[in-house]
């Protein structure tokens, strides 16, 4: 999918793109895409080590916070770093993509569940309904061919950034705070839940959009073959 066919309509879309432009520009030459592809991995999966670690101290959310950070650089950088060198890698890169998203969000999703904050069940049904959200974007740019890289003006690097946050809030108010730690996994599950449920709505007002403009893009048979 080249780059001319992505929206990036998430709120943070042109300065993040400013600012790898600047990034990738200043790269050594010996390093390549892929490179920064496997850096995300890696961020992606210390994310979900840090998250389970705050079973034993909530300090481990630092770590998980950098890894966020760590696991945005390589997953954003990546593409950038193809389009600045005038390499791109449209349908490699493509799935790629969509196979190191669906991994990246395994491995966060379970440390999660792993984590004090909420219960393994309500992190994975979290987890489910994104990958659905994931699988309904491939094919949404498989037939219509846009690549949708957020849903309205919310995209990953808003999510990270709110998780970070959030990180930073449990770290520095817990001890202040000793109602929210006693109810931290009820008032976790709550969010996560409330969150999965927001996001199964929008993937069923997509799901209905995109019925009624693929009636309208196609002709429709009956059972005769003709065109009704």
């Amino acid at each position: 999918m080249s780059d001319s066919k992505r929206e990036m309509t998430f709120l943070l879309a042109g300065p993040e793109r400013t600012l790898l432009t600047a990034i990738a520009a200043r790269i050594p030459s010996g390093l390549r895409p892929n490179h920064f592809t496997v850096i995300g991995v890696l961020g992606a999966v210390g994310t979900g080590v840090g998250y389970a670690l705050s079973s034993v101290s909530f300090a481990w959310l630092w770590f998980a916070s950098l890894m966020l950070a760590v696991n945005w650089f390589g997953d954003s950088l990546d593409g950038t770093l193809a389009r600045v060198r005038n390499k791109q890698r449209p349908r490699y890169g493509y799935y790629i993509d969509h196979l190191v998203d669906a991994f990246n969000t395994a491995a966060i999703g379970i440390g999660v569940g792993l984590s004090p904050l909420v219960n393994f069940e309500v992190a994975l049904m979290l987890v489910i309904v994104y990958l659905t959200l994931s699988i309904n974007v491939y094919l949404e740019s498989s037939v219509f061919g846009v690549f949708k890289i957020a849903y309205g003006v919310l995209g990953p690097t808003e999510a990270r950034i709110g998780l970070i946050a959030l990180n930073s809030a449990l770290v520095l108010g817990l001890p202040l705070l000793p109602w929210v730690g006693s109810n931290l996994t009820l008032l976790g599950n709550s969010a996560i839940g409330g969150i999965s449920l927001l996001m199964f709505a929008m993937l069923v007002v997509r799901f209905g959009k995109n019925l009624r403009r693929l009636a309208l893009m196609e002709p429709q048979f009956d059972g005769g073959g003709k065109a009704s």
